[in-house]
């Protein structure tokens, strides 16, 4: 296991040293001015550090992975409740924090699919709107009730789909390389955003949402998401797929990150802001690398759980 994993991260080494090569020569080239080659700079040296973390928490196998995605978790929670609660304050955000989050984690880390599948939809959908009430303020009350409903559903329940790929028992696959799951799905979905970008900036063309993601273009998104699915195929080796699994997977997966960061990106624009925060130079912040994998990320947990688990 370790070998082909240290061989992926190697192959991801040597593609952000050529990124960091070239983005140094363009910057030479057009000058520290240009904005847009400022913000590849900024994108290239963020995902050294994002995968670099990467690299440890999997070192650190089963606790590590745990650890990092809880924090990613918490990060986006803040995130969201600050763009979402500008002007308000609401106690069911304390409750998210730190009750439902820690408790979410520890059934992850216990692997207690039972409690893990049902305790955000079912304990958390109920105990929220009783904190809330507790307050006696009644303004918007429901509105207030079904917005942190949908942060804790996004930022904790659906984020903490990537650790418990971790827990699965899969036929024919041995449940110590379920790391490798978490490295598929990871890469095939950041390499369809990365792309998506990458060929809307060489093609460019027709816009495919301008009123949600007004840099997406048709030309990149389906560049993005082709390429992408190409990359799951070449990583078929590594999972419980075929070929032609890894591929139709892979595809899923991308179409669903594609929809989730639309989704992400019609909130941001409702509440007239360009990203979810600052926290990573060049992207934003968590939510905004992480939209598209909190919405693959329960999709893919769930077509392993239900057509390939032993």
């Amino acid at each position: 296991m370790w070998s082909q994993i240290n061989l992926i991260f190697f192959v991801v080494l040597l593609l952000l040293v050529g990124a960091s090569v070239v983005g140094k020569l363009l910057k030479n080239k057009y000058g520290e001015e240009n904005s847009t080659i400022a913000n590849l700079v900024l994108r290239i040296n963020a995902w050294w550090v994002m995968v670099s973390v990467l690299y440890i928490a999997f070192v650190c196998g089963r606790i590590g992975v745990t650890i990092l995605f809880s924090f990613i978790s918490f990060v986006a929670l803040r995130e969201f409740m600050t763009v979402i609660y500008q002007k308000c304050y609401d106690h069911s955000m304390v409750v998210c924090l730190y009750l439902l989050l820690p408790i979410q984690y520890y059934f992850v880390l216990v692997q207690w699919y039972g409690m893990f599948s049902i305790f955000i939809p079912v304990c958390g959908f109920l105990l929220l709107p009783i904190v809330g009430s507790l307050s006696g303020n009644t303004e918007q009350f429901l509105a207030r009730t079904a917005k942190i409903q949908w942060i804790a559903m996004i930022c904790i329940f659906c984020i903490s789909h990537v650790p418990a790929l971790l827990f699965l028992n899969l036929e024919g696959f041995q449940s110590e390389n379920n790391i490798l799951l978490v490295i598929f799905m990871l890469t095939t979905v950041q390499a369809s955003d990365v792309l998506q970008y990458i060929w809307g900036k060489l093609i460019g063309g027709t816009k495919i949402m301008p009123g949600l993601s007004p840099t997406k273009t048709i030309s990149g998104t389906v560049g993005g998401v082709i390429s992408a699915t190409f990359i799951a195929i070449l990583m078929s080796p590594i999972t419980p797929f075929s070929y032609w699994q890894a591929g139709l997977v892979g595809f899923i997966i991308c179409i669903i990150g594609f929809l989730g960061g639309l989704v992400m990106s019609a909130i941001k624009r409702d509440y007239g802001v360009k990203d979810w925060g600052k926290m990573v130079s060049g992207h934003g912040g968590i939510l905004d690398r992480m939209d598209s994998i909190c919405f693959s990320a329960p999709i893919f947990f769930h077509i392993l759980r239900y057509y390939w688990s032993g």
